[in-house]
């Protein structure tokens, strides 16, 4: 029963994380994006980690040092990476190159590092979905090709990849919530230092609190623990491409919430994203 609820949890892992985008149009004008993202896993990490310890499930004996700590490195690095890509290429182009180069660049590492082939659905998914993500942002106007902007996507994307190889394998062998309290507040200690490098003023007024408080615990913590859980069912290619629910998510929620309209493209966009989603869903249940 579990393995056949796994996709359901990475679909409902990626519509959390879809809420990030209009989650942050709610935040202080002062809140810079990097800032917002070191916030997000101080407060996810470290609510994890107290629930851990309250349920007295925090056993480090025989933990994997090196495979958390890549773990960790992988989920810090992606948040500077993607949001200094969407700074300088537009929401539409970082967004595309990133969250859609991940789920090739994840079935690559398996095919590299687990000898494993991807299925031929797999890839039938996998790439209506990422037509579809480019579909639906193409009606955006405020895009740039910048070579740096476009490394930085990319670099965010293999973050991500790499985060759901190694975290698989850490899921296989411990709970999957304290692997996501030990990855996420170690991610945490790894980017504290922007919270001096930026204004943090912001995060006392109610609004910048209210953000991120639910980027931390709803759209990293509950989140980041539903996708670990699907892991242990799912592959990791297969996960990272579920997770396409994400801009899928973001653009559903910016038109309901933020005004936002999207042209006959985008919402082709939609459909394809839909259809290569349901796919893998589909294949999954059988």
């Amino acid at each position: 029963m579990k393995e056949k609820l796994a996709p359901l949890w990475v679909l409902l892992a990626g519509v959390l994380w879809g809420t990030t985008g209009t989650a942050q149009t709610y935040a202080p004008e002062a809140a810079h994006p990097i800032a917002v993202g070191a916030a997000r896993l101080a407060v996810g990490g470290i609510s994890l980690l107290i629930i851990v310890l309250m349920l007295g499930q925090l056993n480090l004996r025989n933990w994997p040092i090196k495979v958390t700590f890549a773990a960790a490195l992988c989920m810090a690095a992606y948040q500077p990476l993607f949001f200094t890509a969407v700074q300088i290429t537009g929401v539409a182009v970082g967004t595309v190159i990133a969250i859609g180069s991940a789920p090739l660049l994840s079935g690559a590492l398996e095919w590299l590092v687990l000898k494993k082939n991807p299925s031929r659905g797999w890839w039938y998914s996998t790439f209506l979905s990422i037509f579809g993500c480019i579909l639906l942002f193409s009606n955006n106007d405020s895009m740039s090709a910048a070579p740096s902007g476009i490394i930085m996507a990319l670099g965010a994307g293999l973050s991500f990849a790499v985060y759901t190889l190694v975290s698989r394998r850490l899921v296989q062998n411990y709970p999957s919530l304290s692997v996501v309290a030990v990855v996420f507040t170690l991610s945490a200690v790894f980017l504290s230092p922007f919270l001096f490098l930026y204004d943090m003023s912001w995060i006392t007024e109610p609004e910048g609190l209210s953000v991120s408080l639910h980027l931390g615990i709803m759209s990293t913590g509950i989140a980041y623990l539903l996708f670990a859980k699907a892991l242990y069912y799912v592959p990791s290619s297969t996960a990272v491409t579920l997770a396409l629910a994400e801009p899928l998510t973001a653009a559903l929620l910016g038109v309901l919430l933020v005004g936002e309209k999207l042209d006959f493209v985008s919402w082709a966009g939609v459909s394809c994203l839909l259809a290569g989603i349901g796919i893998l869903v589909v294949l999954r249940a059988k």
